[in-house]
């Protein structure tokens, strides 16, 4: 048999995960992103220049009452800081479900525990992942709330 380098061929690289640990496989076309995180990017990227482009006609406006080159600075700023807001709420929408113990993707098939946090089938007991909730205590409130203690008048003798 002939090698890879006497045929011209290459061998298929091994797969790398998403920089961006969204557990899809990236590929070097795509700046080892998947394909939805690099929509995103390319997304981003547009809406920054967006940004950039409004935000240097305001400053212009605003360039006859200050120093050019402070108001070149305070429009860096100001689109940076507008950049870094909108990647947060990118990212906080997306919301991955993650199990909180292992961080394994759970789905839909996530358990939601009584201490707030999302689990996969395997921590959602109690036990597996060491839950702070009081299960006695609210056990006890539930029982008391549900069988109130009723006392009868005393009849009085006569």
């Amino acid at each position: 048999m002939e090698s890879s380098k006497e045929t011209g061929c290459r061998a298929p690289e091994d797969p790398v995960l998403c920089i961006n640990d969204c557990d899809f496989f990236g590929s070097a076309a795509t700046m080892n992103m998947c394909s939805k995180c690099q929509k995103n990017m390319i997304l981003m990227k547009q809406e920054h220049a967006k940004l950039a482009a409004t935000s240097s006609k305001d400053i212009v406006r605003k360039s006859s009452s200050r120093d050019e080159s402070e108001l070149a600075l305070t429009g860096a700023a100001v689109v940076s800081a507008d950049l870094a807001s909108q990647i947060s709420q990118v990212k906080s929408k997306e919301g991955l479900k993650k199990c909180t113990s292992c961080c394994k993707r759970v789905g839909l098939m996530g358990f939601s525990c009584k201490c707030g946090d999302l689990f996969c089938a395997v921590h959602h007991y109690s036990d597996k992942h060491n839950c702070p909730f009081d299960y006695k205590n609210a056990g006890q409130n539930a029982i008391a709330k549900a069988n109130p203690i009723i006392v009868a008048e005393k009849l009085n003798k006569t």
